[in-house]
């Protein structure tokens, strides 16, 4: 997708500059995404850029944000839609291989910004994000306890930290295979496996 318009407000403007960077992290390396070739790939000069976002590292920032916000509100929407704990669980673990598969750039450009030494903030929101799913997922699983659809015994912390994993290895598989499209080939397969492992036998 090219980007045409000029005469954007500046909100749209820096969604116009996140989905462009998404969009280019999925062709290449996020490491060779400099300003110039965000801007580029808008039809903009550097400066028309910078009047919005100061530095990269404020559009990573901008990025990471969006990813926060689009996937969160996945996450929500996804356990709201379900019956019961574990089907919300098993609705947010689709929604969000689904969100990877419609942009794949996003894990590429998550990777390549926890590779990076310094404490950046766009680092920082991810970690936040992680928080974030991570106590959406505590809720459910205790919930799910409560209610007697899984077992009492489990660690809803290690649990919840089973279901990230499991996405991020699936992610981590699909993009050493360069087939980031078919990341929902094994995920049946790979949820089963958790939900026999939470489940209650009672």
């Amino acid at each position: 997708m090219t980007i045409l318009s000029k005469r954007l407000p500046a909100d749209e403007r820096k969604a116009m500059t996140v989905a462009t960077v998404v969009q280019l992290a999925a062709e290449q390396n996020p490491g060779e995404i400099t300003t110039t070739v965000i801007a580029k790939r808008m039809d903009l000069t550097q400066g028309a850029l910078f009047r919005h976002f100061p530095c990269k590292d404020a559009i990573w920032q901008a990025v990471m944000e969006w990813v926060a916000e689009d996937l969160l509100g996945r996450v929500d929407q996804g356990a709201q839609n379900a019956a019961t704990p574990l089907t919300a669980l098993e609705a947010i673990f689709a929604a969000h291989l689904d969100f990877v598969i419609t942009y794949p750039g996003v894990p590429r450009i998550l990777f390549y910004e926890l590779q990076r030494a310094e404490d950046t903030a766009a680092k920082q929101m991810v970690r936040t994000l992680i928080k974030r799913y991570s106590e959406r997922l505590i809720i459910l699983l205790e919930r799910g306890k409560t209610q007697g659809e899984l077992a009492l015994h489990i660690n809803v912390a290690a649990a919840a930290a089973l279901f990230l994993g499991m996405v991020q290895g699936l992610v981590m598989q699909s993009l050493i295979a360069g087939e980031p499209g078919k990341i929902d080939t094994k995920a049946q397969e790979v949820f089963a496996l958790y939900r026999r492992s939470i489940r209650s036998n009672a």
